[in-house]
């Protein structure tokens, strides 16, 4: 029992959590950012013990990453219109998300 990480008894609990995070990838963008706001409304009120507030912690994380890439996904089907000197829409061009 040399490692650190066997103490962690929560490492058992996390891949479970990992295991139960499976149902993440099949979520809307609305339905995980809800569950992602009850999650940290939980935390906030701070009335949750410590191994499972880090489950929820990490399903929070797991549902951020998830909404992160469906926003990514999003933006680059979206296109900027592009307008010509008269400022009247003339077409549309990829929409440069870099800021």
């Amino acid at each position: 029992m040399k490692n650190n990480p066997s103490p962690r008894r929560d490492g058992e609990d996390s891949g479970a959590g990992k295991r139960d995070n499976a149902d993440i990838a099949g979520l809307s963008f609305e339905q995980a950012l809800k569950e992602l706001e009850q999650i940290v409304s939980k935390l906030e009120r701070g009335d949750v013990e410590l191994e499972p507030s880090i489950a929820l912690y990490e399903r929070g994380e797991a549902l951020r990453a998830h909404c992160e890439q469906l926003l990514r996904r999003i933006e680059a089907k979206v296109e900027k219109i592009t307008l010509d000197a008269q400022g009247q829409p003339n077409g549309s061009g990829p929409l440069d998300v870099a800021q």
